[in-house]
């Protein structure tokens, strides 16, 4: 019989336990901020050299945890990196990001698109995240992640980052079929995705639908939601307990859609009020988040208060603690170390909180 000290402290959150403090991970944990992780880049300065060979990606994913000792430890990989496993080959620039020599743009191309075989195309995806649970142990729950359908067409149809999604959104509005073919294959090729990460050992995944909250939520209707809901049910059907969490930057509009795409937690931005987002999912829904990254150039004292606010307004089940979005490479290395220290002593701040 497993006790709950055999078990991760973010996965008996998740779980549904009432616990002392919430479980506390940040998103872009390992990166820029960490003079040890620049130090590496220096030596290595390919970005896919740092997540595609396994035992540079393993180091730099444990980074932070010898550093902080969050609850969750997220392998350092790219929501790009399957795509060259389907037949779409890209690069990352580091001043530049992502680059698409040959963008999909017509049906011809979208029907080349081979089915993903993630241990042929991406052998040190299950490297990377077996040896993370061999050295993480039971100190803090493997996660895994993934672009979102509509993000990844948004990157393989624009070649690059977009400030004005032109591209994409001119092909959804003047030939929808040909979008709607290219998320179905995506959407299928993200579950493939989700379910071998979860084979190596991930045990909780999070889509990020980094590009979703540019739609209108009529058009979120149509070209997002149907295609996470199509990949979270296929993980689900196989791994009917693994958690499954949403992210969206800048959500505030389709929230309570967030809800409907089968994740069981969303990952709310700090552009919603946490209080106001838990009247909007709804009980049944876990959340995470979502303090301002920008908290972290504050003083000692006000990051505290943010962190127990944030605490407060979530409740003490079903939050596991987070930014609202992706820690900012000029956070002082200091405060990201307090970020975690407080979280992880804030049961002693909450007495008599509720």
């Amino acid at each position: 019989m497993t006790s709950a000290n055999d078990t991760p402290y973010l996965l008996r959150a998740l779980r549904g336990e009432e616990l002392p403090r919430p479980p506390v991970w940040m998103m872009r944990q390992a990166g820029r901020y960490m003079k040890v992780y620049r130090d590496l880049r220096e030596k290595y300065p390919s970005f896919r050299d740092r997540s595609e060979i396994a035992d540079l990606a393993i180091e730099i994913s444990l980074q932070p945890f010898r550093a902080f000792q969050p609850d969750g430890v997220i392998m350092f990989s790219d929501i790009l990196t399957p795509l060259a496993g389907i037949g779409i080959p890209f690069d990352i620039i580091e001043s530049r990001g992502p680059v698409i020599e040959s963008p999909i743009r017509t049906i011809e191309q979208v029907n080349a698109l081979t089915p993903l075989d993630a241990d042929q195309s991406m052998p040190f995806i299950r490297k990377i995240l077996t040896t993370l649970r061999q050295e993480v142990g039971n100190k803090a729950a493997v996660l895994g992640f993934v672009g979102a359908p509509w993000t990844l067409a948004a990157y393989a149809i624009e070649g690059k980052s977009s400030k004005e999604y032109a591209v994409i959104k001119r092909m959804a509005f003047s030939e929808p079929a040909v979008l709607h073919a290219f998320l179905e294959k995506l959407s299928d090729m993200v579950a493939d995705y989700m379910c071998h990460q979860i084979e190596c050992g991930a045990q909780m995944v999070q889509m990020f639908d980094s590009w979703a909250g540019q739609l209108s939520p009529q058009d979120y209707d149509t070209f997002a939601l149907p295609y996470q809901q199509r990949a979270f049910k296929k993980v689900r059907d196989r791994y009917p307990d693994v958690p499954l969490v949403l992210y969206i930057s800048g959500s505030a509009g389709i929230l309570e859609r967030m809800g409907q795409s089968g994740a069981n937690v969303v990952s709310v931005d700090w552009t919603v009020d946490m209080a106001d987002a838990r009247r909007r999912l709804g009980p049944d829904i876990m959340v995470q988040g979502n303090i301002d990254p920008g908290v972290l150039f504050g003083s000692k004292a006000f990051i505290r208060d943010r962190i127990i606010d944030t605490i407060n307004k979530a409740g003490r089940k079903g939050h596991i603690l987070n930014l609202g979005h992706g820690i900012l490479s000029t956070t002082p290395e200091e405060n990201a170390a307090f970020f975690f220290e407080t979280a992880k002593n804030a049961d002693k701040l909450l007495v008599g909180a509720r």
